[in-house]
């Protein structure tokens, strides 16, 4: 056992614990990873069904996947067990999960087109709203509740980073491989016995991974009396959530930084899914994905290990905002270059955009809700974490809508890839649209407002000298 033997919350843990809370992380980021970049591809090309349609639940899918979140919160908050409060849930859903994502991945084929929609509407719910949210929220609740101590929470934090990003590159080096060995098509790799036997691969060691977590980390933290007594204070208070979500809606700064949220993750699913398709239509060539892929995974791990020391020259929101420019400039490579090193160049940038950008936003989060508590006396914490959640599950539910809208309008038809034929010209100019000048568009549209518009540390110094 690699938890480290003492109980105080406040104490330094072991790297053993360290790296075991972060393999989480790894485990659940692996299939997650997966069901981000290739269920399109799947749906489309193995079980031959519409990128519109598919686009379309997806897309509603995402509020029940909002919803999941608050349920599962409280489900946490509530729970008291022998191992606490976090990791039973990742005992009892891991199972759940690897099976839920399986069946994800197995769309019948003798049913009827209408039966097979509801089936992936069903399933897709269960597998992300219930499955993946049940092991989601827990896990980042551990941080609060192995260690109270503030600097071990923040190494947790950055290590779990770091072992997702792993789960990416793994998934990146190693699924496109699988998916060839086991398709029985010579003229495609798309074919369901090759997603079935290579899905469940990657559940089997997403469940022995997560028990890995579970059986090497310890919950310490407990709710002692007086914040119990705080804790019941609030309940009779009921404060006016009306008056919480005005204060939310007044804080020009929450609201840009939400904005930002929305535009990164649909930026993120755009280029997740972008670079299957770009590598499949495009390039024609699916032994370039890994390279492609794991240009931006390894570009987005090693800026981690920068941007601590940026942090102590320049502010972070400097670096959020340069870190917009880079990513803008890296897509606009992959709109204008289509020669492998320089595609890999492109994407290098735009891991290490999406890394300054997503190392910084959420210490920006606290700072938002510190700058709205100066202006209006409101602590908006819950909400407003709660807020910029929601708006990163939008971005990613909306991005991956759009991508199979305009996949749909431009004629994408999965029968080609059955036979071995290429698809349409506009499928190819549409894909080079959306994994290029789409999100340069947006990533420079954020450069722009908040290099214009967002100065919430200034402002947070000037209230605080004249409180």
């Amino acid at each position: 056992m690699l938890t480290t033997k003492h109980d105080d919350p406040n104490g330094s843990l072991s790297w053993g614990e360290r790296l075991a809370y972060g393999s989480g992380g790894f485990a659940f980021n692996t299939i997650n990873g997966i069901i981000g970049s290739f269920l399109t591809i799947y749906f489309t090309s193995a079980a031959g069904l519409n990128a519109g349609i598919i686009a379309t639940i997806l897309a509603v899918s995402k509020i029940f996947d909002g919803i999941s979140d608050l349920i599962m919160g409280r489900l946490v908050d509530n729970t008291n067990t022998k191992m606490g409060k976090a990791r039973v849930w990742l005992l009892r859903m891991c199972i759940p999960f690897a099976i839920s994502t399986m069946l994800l991945f197995y769309v019948p084929q003798n049913f009827p087109d209408m039966v097979k929609y509801v089936y992936v509407f069903l399933i897709y719910n269960i597998c992300n709203a219930v499955c993946l949210t049940g092991m989601l929220v827990p896990f980042y609740s551990m941080v609060g509740l192995v260690t109270a101590n503030p600097y071990e929470r923040g190494l947790l934090g950055n290590i779990q980073q770091i072992f997702q990003t792993l789960g990416n590159v793994f998934v990146n080096s190693t699924f496109v491989i699988l998916l060839t060995r086991f398709s029985e098509n010579p003229n495609t790799i798309y074919t369901q016995r090759s997603f079935t036997i290579t899905i469940a691969i990657y559940c089997a060691i997403m469940v022995l991974v997560s028990l890995f977590c579970i059986f090497n980390t310890k919950e310490r933290v407990k709710l002692g009396a007086a914040a119990q007594a705080e804790t019941e204070k609030k309940e009779e208070k009921n404060e006016n959530v009306m008056e919480t979500v005005k204060a939310l809606l007044s804080n020009k700064y929450w609201l840009l930084l939400t904005l930002g949220n929305f535009v990164v993750f649909a930026i993120i699913i755009f280029y997740a899914m972008g670079t299957v398709f770009f590598s499949q239509y495009v390039l024609y060539d699916m032994s370039q994905y890994g390279m492609l892929a794991n240009a931006i995974s390894v570009a987005q791990f090693a800026i981690m290990f920068v941007t601590p020391v940026m942090m102590t020259r320049i502010s972070k929101e400097k670096i959020y905002t340069f870190g917009m420019l880079v990513m803008a400039i890296g897509f606009v490579g992959s709109a204008v270059f289509t020669a492998p090193a320089l595609l890999i160049f492109s994407n290098v940038l735009k891991g290490i955009g999406v890394g300054l950008a997503g190392g910084m936003a959420l210490g920006m989060v606290a700072d938002t809700v510190t700058y709205g508590k100066l202006k209006t006396g409101i602590d908006t914490v819950g909400m407003g974490n709660a807020g910029i959640s929601a708006a990163q599950k939008i971005g990613l539910g909306l991005g991956q809508a759009i991508f199979g809208w305009v996949l749909a309008a431009a004629g994408l038809d999965a029968a080609l890839d059955a036979q071995g034929l290429p698809q349409p010209e506009s499928v190819s100019t549409a894909i080079k649209f959306l994994y290029g000048w789409v999100p340069a568009i947006m990533a420079g549209a954020m450069f722009v407002l908040f290099l214009l518009f967002y100065h919430c540390e200034r402002d947070i110094k000037k209230l605080q000298e004249t409180a």
